[in-house]
């Protein structure tokens, strides 16, 4: 009697087991799950590539300022270069800068009318000339 009652027992708790599993891997197996796990991977390989990317952005930088500065002591290059003059001109002057409020006005706040437009500039804005 003993014995019918443990196998049915095994069985019972067997068969729990095994629905429970099937179960998981069925609800792991749905479209939304399967949409959550791809996220989440997609997530953490875009993560690892881009601390990859940003070490060797730091190595390449940290070599590069190296190989200047052999190469600077290489040619007798000591002293810093002064920056390039700017290459382009702006078209107008910004008109909320200090200099071109009217120092005259009570409350500072009145704009000097006309701002200056640089001459001889490059480009044209005539739409109707030929190209």
């Amino acid at each position: 009697m003993f014995r019918r009652t443990f196998w049915f027992s095994t069985g019972v708790a067997a068969g729990v087991w095994a629905t429970t599993k099937v179960n998981r891997k069925l609800r792991q197996l749905t479209p939304e799950s399967l949409a959550v796990t791809a996220a989440d991977k997609a997530l953490e390989t875009g993560a690892r590539l881009k601390d990859r990317a940003v070490g060797f952005a730091l190595d390449v930088r940290d070599n590069m300022a190296r190989r200047e500065a052999e190469l600077g002591e290489a040619l007798g290059i000591h002293e810093d270069p002064a920056l390039p003059a700017p290459r382009r001109l702006p078209a107008i002057e910004n008109r909320s800068a200090p200099q071109h409020r009217d120092p005259q006005h009570r409350d500072n706040a009145k704009y000097i009318e006309n701002p200056k437009y640089i001459e001889n500039t490059t480009y044209s804005n005539d739409r109707n000339e030929d190209h």
